[in-house]
């Protein structure tokens, strides 16, 4: 069921209950119900422009500073002392360029999968309805081998080749093997479809209608994959999120759909972020009218596939008095630039034998961090939260690297930047000692990465585009994660891989800043330079997607490479 807090939480309002009981309205009418409640109950402070003198290199340090809060924006924003042009020199430490292949699924964001069929490796890179499928056994001779959807080049997306049904795509994506059924398992997430239908929620209620009545699924697929290319995937169950009505058909379903990768580990339960109905609604971003929670799910049998539990945090819920004062407590309430709820499933350790899953992590943007007991999937309960300083704009907290917790006992929590030329705070990746999962401690922040001496620049903001953390990749990359070493994607800088080791002393230890391309790339997605790192731990390689094409890349940190087929299956057959 889903959870609630308190008897106030049975109690609808449609009055402002703001902190100091003033409530400045929109001069735009709104008609949606659960944005006209969001609306209601905050001020609205959407951020100012910043004064341009209180942010900008500073000439003596070579440094760049940070506005200290900004709105959402998607135009460039110069500064004095930055580049007047797209590099196109690369810089490189700790590292080879083993390869190069110049073709762009999409130059904003993609996601990756790697499967191994018939002793072949396989990467799938896809985004919605654009997929291509790579054979990948002899990395250095990576093959295209299948395209659907449009191809990406100077003059944007190509024609579409076998296009997708209406309504179908590729979603976010979690394969595994099922040791029972003896072949793979593919979830697909299938989620509300934001960019390039909704631009600014508060003043756009015809597209916000379009959006709560959108014709694809709210949910999840699962398939069973006999072989690597999509005519050989067999569909086995259907779900919605809308766990108030399982039956809903298309276009009745109500919530955000899946977000992001499906946490599945081919065993009994998988987690997912969604929110489950409308009045999920407590969130300022302007192009999203969600604010996720998480769901458990039995899907021990893909066939059938059963709802455990929703998990709800405080300030998520419009129309609900409790939630609506825990929302108002929150600095960024009214603000109409913050994302709040969940962006990505809960990141959750792997199992051993000696110790079965007992915690996830929950990356909740605005609302901050929360340590969930998942012991007994049919009731998650948070058993502790950290707030963070407002850093506004771009996304606060959508990602945590996990790799590192049962060396030393820390995770890895970051947001990434939205607006280009680092015209918003610094987006900090915080290291979180969670050794008692009860009592979280913020423990250092990793190094903000630096130009090399021979760069024409002393900060990366000078090089133009986004500057910031996105992610390591995801927990399905072959092998396990190395002892040590973090790979970050960190957009204009391209892959910054720390060592962190110490956690007292977390340094970068090797890098690939790739060129921008100007001649292969439309103009509107030359800023987001490389959105993506996905690493085979099992060959010692790392792979880098940018706007231009993928690099295929080695390192002595990681060990020697292995350009020959792979000797064990990914996923594991066990």
């Amino acid at each position: 069921m889903i959870k609630t807090y308190s008897i106030l939480s049975l109690i609808s309002i449609s009055f402002c209950f703001a902190p100091h009981g003033i409530c400045d309205k929109p001069s735009h009418p709104i008609t949606d119900p659960y944005l006209k409640s969001l609306v209601n109950i905050t001020p609205e402070k959407k951020p100012l422009p910043p004064d341009p003198t209180s942010y900008g290199m500073n000439l003596k340090t070579g440094k760049f500073k940070h506005p200290a809060l900004t709105p959402e924006q998607t135009k460039p924003q110069p500064f004095p002392g930055q580049l007047n042009y797209w590099d196109t020199n690369s810089y490189i430490h700790n590292m080879t360029v083993e390869a190069y292949y110049p073709i762009t699924v999409e130059p904003f964001h993609t996601w990756q999968n790697i499967v191994d069929f018939n002793g072949h490796r396989y990467l799938y890179q896809y985004v919605r309805r654009d997929l291509k499928i790579f054979d990948i056994t002899y990395p250095k001779q990576a093959k295209l081998l299948f395209t659907k959807g449009s191809t990406w080049g100077k003059d944007g997306p190509g024609p579409e080749e076998n296009p997708f049904p209406p309504g179908e795509m590729m979603g976010a994506s979690t394969i595994q093997w099922d040791v029972k059924r003896q072949h793979y398992i593919m979830v697909q997430a299938y989620e509300v479809q934001r960019f390039g239908l909704l631009h600014d929620k508060y003043q756009e209620q015809e597209k916000v209608k379009a959006i709560r009545s959108a014709p694809h699924l709210k949910g999840f697929k699962v398939y069973a994959m006999h072989g690597p290319l999509p005519d050989q995937w067999e569909l086995l169950a259907t779900r919605t999120t809308d766990i108030t009505h399982p039956d809903a058909t298309i276009g009745k379903q109500q919530g955000s759909g899946v977000r992001d990768i499906p946490t599945f580990s081919g065993k009994q339960l998988m987690f997912v972020a969604a929110a489950p109905s409308a009045d999920y609604a407590l969130t300022e971003y302007p192009n999203d009218l969600y604010s996720a929670g998480y769901q458990s799910w039995d899907i021990s049998n893909p066939e059938n596939p059963l709802f455990l539990d929703q998990l709800t945090v405080p300030g998520q819920r419009t129309n609900n008095r409790w939630h609506a004062f825990a929302y108002q407590q929150n600095p960024r309430a009214g603000n109409r630039t913050s994302w709040m709820g969940a962006r990505m499933s809960l990141f959750i350790p792997p199992a051993t034998k000696s110790q079965p899953a007992q915690y996830g992590y929950a990356a909740m943007g605005g609302l901050g961090f929360y340590s969930v007991d998942i012991s007994n999937p049919k009731r998650m309960k948070t058993v502790a939260h950290l707030n963070f300083p407002p850093s506004v704009a771009g996304t606060e907290g959508d990602f945590i690297d996990i790799s590192q917790v049962n060396y030393t006992g820390h995770i890895y929590y970051s947001g990434y930047p939205l607006n280009e030329d680092c015209w918003e705070p610094y987006k900090h990746i915080y290291q979180i000692d969670v050794s008692n999962p009860h009592q979280p401690t913020i423990t250092n922040v990793l190094p903000r990465p630096h130009p090399p001496k021979q760069a024409m620049f002393t900060d990366f903001c000078q090089r133009r585009g986004s500057f910031g953390p996105k992610r390591t990749g995801a927990y399905t990359q072959p092998g396990s994660a190395r002892k040590g070493i973090i790979p970050y994607n960190f957009y204009n800088a391209g892959l910054q891989v720390y060592d962190v080791s110490n956690p007292h002393n977390p340094f970068i230890s090797a890098y690939f800043v790739p060129p921008y391309a100007p001649d292969r790339v439309h103009p509107s997605a030359m800023g987001n330079l490389s959105h993506s790192v996905y690493v085979e731990y099992d060959r010692n390689l790392f792979w880098l997607f940018t706007n231009h094409g993928f690099y295929l890349l080695s390192s002595p940190i990681l060990g020697r490479p292995q350009f020959s087929a792979p000797t064990s299956p990914w996923p594991p057959h066990d």
